[in-house]
């Protein structure tokens, strides 16, 4: 069963960085691409960032800058490094991996940050 397992969420002052990962479980094949996507209390899931299967990478104007999307593809696991966090960008972060010949869409569980001012 493919599961994506994230980690690195907590609590942190602004101005403070965390690096959270997302691993997949039960799948070896490449994936097609990643991204890192947001959910605030009472607001819309929005799109952080993301990372091709070739290495591109994009971010939303709100943490460019900021935020550096990686892979490790000998671990299977992506990273997204955060920096300069701010009150606004907590909320529970979640990675989304397409997987297979067909790009299927695994979520992670998610996890929380939550920057104090």
């Amino acid at each position: 069963q493919v599961r994506l397992v994230e980690s690195g969420g907590g609590s942190v002052q602004s101005g403070g960085s965390l690096r959270l990962s997302c691993t997949v479980r039960g799948f070896t094949s490449n994936s097609c691409g990643m991204g890192w996507h947001r959910q605030a209390a009472g607001k819309q899931r929005e799109w952080v960032s993301s990372i091709s299967s070739s290495g591109s990478t994009s971010y939303a104007d709100s943490v460019k800058g900021r935020f550096t999307i990686s892979e490790d593809k000998a671990t299977d696991t992506w990273y997204l490094e955060m920096n300069s966090l701010k009150p606004e960008d907590t909320a529970m972060y979640s990675c989304k991996a397409l997987l297979g010949p067909l790009c299927i869409g695994y979520w992670g569980q998610g996890t929380q940050v939550t920057v104090s001012s």
